[in-house]
């Protein structure tokens, strides 16, 4: 009876590592490469979801499809024009083949590193070194090319190649920044002459505003003037219209009395007030007339 139910416990325990071992949850982003006594092929990728394996048979290698990244050292590498520089850079990959990724090469990120080291020093080595520190997204698209060409064999996809930093040379760092400190003066030179070329623009261009308004109120104001004098000539003449000639020869005689009061020893007698003082005359002969008469008599 004891062994009956120790033979129950062995079967039971072995019937469960069994099931273990035969079932397989596979994530959306994993694949299972099988190996079926020894040998895989496209027909033996599983996933993702539930797996059902054959146990001691079926061997199952976990491969995961998300994109990765490697970092890769900083690295000594001699441009074009032999100036020594140091770079490191970020390569973001992912598997596209697992069966290729499993069966064809041990280990793919090392793998990948040890090619892009040789193939970072033969791309700097066809450039020089200006061109290094200024086409960064070039050489990027360069390197992203060549890795993902000798990596397609082992089932990989190079996404995306970034260059973090590049250390130039000492002495090209010093010309760098001698260059940087010219050219922060150039364009502080051009800013201020900018500015003050502007400045006069401005004061010219005030200056002109200010002569065109002094001009306009000054013809303005001619204007004003001329049309006042013309009015109070049009006022005299209407006023000079409705005076009658005994009025004009008393505005003679006030003025002949101003003339007289002034200490001017020459006077200038207007042709006009001879005319004008005939009715005076007439008036005065009429008047005497009678008396003359009247004395005679």
């Amino acid at each position: 009876m004891i062994v009956t139910w120790v033979v129950l416990i062995v079967a039971g325990i072995v019937l469960a590592l069994l099931i273990h071992a035969s079932i397989r949850i596979v994530n959306e982003y994993d694949r299972l490469v099988v190996f079926r006594f020894g040998r895989a092929g496209p027909d033996l990728i599983r996933g993702p979801g539930l797996v059902f394996l054959i146990p001691i048979i079926d061997r199952p290698v976990r491969v995961d499809l998300r994109e990765q990244f490697i970092e890769v050292p900083s690295q000594t590498t001699i441009t074009k024009d032999n100036a020594p520089i140091n770079i490191d850079f970020l390569i973001y990959w992912r598997i596209a083949e697992p069966l290729d990724s499993v069966i064809k090469v041990n280990n793919f990120p090392g793998a990948l590193q040890g090619i892009a080291m040789t193939t970072l020093r033969a791309v700097i080595g066809d450039i020089l070194l200006d061109d290094v520190l200024s086409r960064r997204d070039q050489i990027n698209d360069v390197l992203r090319v060549k890795l993902d060409e000798q990596t397609v064999r082992w089932g990989g996809k190079v996404t995306t190649v970034e260059i973090r930093e590049i250390i130039p040379p000492r002495e090209v760092q010093e010309a760098m920044n001698r260059m940087l400190s010219a050219e922060r003066n150039r364009r502080a030179v051009i800013t201020e002459s900018e500015g003050q070329r502007q400045s006069t623009i401005n004061v010219a261009e005030g200056d002109k505003a200010a002569a065109i308004l002094r001009a306009e109120g000054e013809r303005q104001s001619a204007i004003l003037r001329a049309e006042g004098f013309a009015l109070a000539l049009d006022k005299v003449f209407s006023v000079a219209q409705t005076v009658d000639s005994k009025t004009m020869s008393l505005q003679y005689l006030d003025a002949l009395r101003a003339l007289g009061n002034s200490p001017a020893t020459k006077f200038v007698v207007p042709m006009e007030f001879t005319s004008m003082l005939r009715p005076l005359v007439a008036l005065s002969a009429a008047a005497m007339e009678p008396r003359a008469a009247s004395s005679s008599s």
